[in-house]
């Protein structure tokens, strides 16, 4: 317990600094940052650039492209993302495999990356994001199988990969054929410098909307993942197969059963993906044991381009702050990824609302939601292990990290209209200076004047409705 002494000494107007001008505070409260709980390790977050935004990014002057890339990867300037996801496109033109080859046992004529855009520009952005801020986690999804793999014969309006339980074509099995390609798509990527860290042939099957899209139930994706994961170990890359992108929380947790039951699923599989659509991730897959990712998410619709960080809207900073807590404390994700992190309005898949930044010519503009995401990435890095907390203020929703290099991230979201002071107790933990960043309506993750901890301690302010990161260490 801290003494009252310590309170008044260190008492911190705003996020740092002296006792004095803190006149309207109205509650206080104690947390307790605890080394001896440990929960799950983070690779951590990121966005993708699908559906031609790296390609728009690509034709685009290079101030704009520096000042995008610098305020989604740059850990010192902007968020601090780590991952990058990636879209195999089965469209025309941005396909590696355009022509079938005739059966399934025929040889693929598959293209170059260069010969459909350096992959609709995603080659492009790996290659500045690992060359200017070494990120080198990507990944990919694809959407859909080649056209010709498929029960509909198309890319887009469901269908079903032809072989699966289910699921017969006249033209065969298509189930080796499908993953040979995805290995080859991964090939590609490692041939031109970037190693995929893994690979999935899905996204959101149980919806099929006019775009690249594929029906899989369950027990068909299971069928498959086993084929999958088997040619990915005889490739000789280092990147293994995930699974489901399902659309929601409620589909995630049939997906996961299902390749929880099945042998060659489950050896095949070692991370889980989900997207955060319609049900909210709020509570750990049951019976799964291995990684859970979020791997997209964002507001749809017309609404026009939302900067705010708190307007009460599911679009504002604040409640993406909130959807990022829930994910990491409810869900136990080891990554939170938004949909795109600058949308460039070259699709009408979504609305103009639906990016971390938004490119308008030769204009960039942030929005909450972005420095929502860089309060959390910026201090939690990639193998940080989430630890204990405790908080005697429900309203207040807190998170803590110790990161592999020793340093402390402690991420308080103040959900109250007033200011809240908040003792922190740092437990079995060491470090002794704390600088805070402070996220609210007139901050975007500003550094505070430093703390210093006093008997394992130190005491802030928390503005209202203010996300605060507090960077801590020896």
């Amino acid at each position: 317990m801290i003494a009252a002494a310590l309170l008044a000494a260190t008492l911190l107007a705003g996020c740092g600094g002296s006792s004095s001008g803190v006149a309207g505070v109205t509650a206080q409260a104690t947390v307790t940052i605890s080394s001896a709980t440990q929960h799950q390790r983070i690779a951590g977050f990121g966005v993708s650039e699908g559906f031609g935004q790296a390609k728009a990014l690509m034709s685009a002057p290079a101030p704009v492209q520096q000042q995008v890339l610098s305020l989604l990867y740059s850990p010192a300037r902007g968020a601090g993302l780590t991952i990058l996801r990636n879209e195999i496109s089965a469209d025309a033109g941005f396909t590696i495999e355009p022509k079938a080859p005739g059966s399934p046992a025929g040889k693929p004529s598959y293209l170059t990356l260069a010969e459909i855009g350096q992959d609709q520009g995603q080659l492009w952005f790996a290659k500045q994001i690992k060359n200017d801020y070494g990120v080198s986690d990507v990944f990919a999804d694809a959407w859909s199988a080649p056209a010709f793999m498929k029960t509909n014969d198309s890319a887009i309006n469901g269908g079903t990969l032809c072989g699966v339980p289910g699921a017969s074509c006249k033209s065969g099995d298509w189930r080796r054929a499908y993953a040979s390609y995805l290995v080859r798509y991964a090939k590609d990527y490692a041939a031109a410098g970037i190693q995929l860290s893994y690979v999935g042939p899905e996204n959101e099957t149980t919806i099929a909307p006019p775009q690249d899209s594929m029906i899989m139930s369950p027990a068909q994706t299971a069928n498959f993942m086993g084929i999958l994961g088997a040619t990915l170990a005889r490739s000789g890359l280092a990147a293994r197969a995930e699974c489901c992108a399902s659309i929601d929380w409620t589909y995630a947790q049939q997906f996961a059963a299902a390749i929880e039951t099945d042998k060659a699923a489950n050896r095949a599989t070692a991370l889980f993906t989900s997207h955060g659509y319609f049900v909210p991730l709020d509570s750990p897959l049951k019976g799964w044991s291995k990684p859970v990712w979020e791997t997209e998410w964002a507001p749809f619709g017309t609404e026009p381009w939302d900067p705010a960080w708190d307007d009460g809207s599911p679009s504002s900073g604040f409640t993406w702050a909130q959807n990022i807590y829930t994910g990491l404390t409810a869900a136990n994700l080891g990554a939170f990824l938004y949909l795109w992190g600058a949308n460039t309005s070259t699709t009408t898949i979504t609305g103009p609302n639906t990016g971390l930044v938004d490119v308008q010519g030769n204009t960039v503009a942030t929005s909450g939601r972005l420095w929502a995401f860089a309060s959390y990435s910026r201090f939690i890095r990639p193998g940080a292990v989430r630890i204990g907390t405790t908080t005697s203020d429900a309203g207040l929703e807190v998170t803590a990290f110790r990161n592999s290099d020793g340093a402390i991230a402690v991420i308080v979201l103040n959900s109250a209209h007033s200011r809240q002071v908040v003792t922190v107790s740092l437990r079995g933990l060491g470090g002794a200076h704390v600088t805070p960043y402070l996220t609210d309506t007139s901050h975007q993750l500003s550094a505070q004047p430093p703390i210093t901890v006093r008997n394992s301690a130190f005491t802030a302010t928390l503005p209202p409705r203010s996300l605060v990161a507090y960077d801590i260490r020896s």
